[in-house]
């Protein structure tokens, strides 16, 4: 039985990565684990997205070659074994390709200052 599961999750992951290789689908797949991170503050399932695109792409030592670092260096940071810092993660994903953008949000004391029409359409 546990050569089935190893051989389906195998295949599972030839295809994600075959799908990865698609900019659009790469992009969908980062963009849901950015928004994962958001909700959940999960580093490891981000880090483990960038590594599946990566390795879609080439793999690590490519995309260690596109940013200027040590092929271990990235292997560390993608598997969490370093706390990643923010220039990391940007020249990370720019080497795939990819940047962040800033998108406005509002702010607690804005969500506040209007509990009240959260409340009456509850109410009604």
């Amino acid at each position: 039985m546990n050569k089935d599961i190893l051989k389906h999750t195998a295949r599972y992951e030839d295809e994600l990565l075959d799908d990865l290789k698609d900019p659009e689908e790469a992009q969908a797949y980062l963009e849901a684990a950015l928004f994962a991170y958001d909700e959940d503050g999960d580093t490891q399932a981000l880090l483990l997205a960038m590594r599946d695109v990566a390795e879609a792409q080439g793999g690590i030592g490519q995309l260690a070659k596109r940013i200027d670092v040590s092929r271990q260096h990235l292997y560390d940071i993608l598997a969490g074994k370093h706390n990643p810092r923010l220039d990391n993660l940007l020249d990370i994903l720019s080497g795939l390709g990819f940047r962040i953008r800033l998108e406005r949000q509002e702010l607690a004391s804005e969500l506040r200052q209007q509990p009240h029409v959260e409340r009456e359409f509850r109410q009604g």
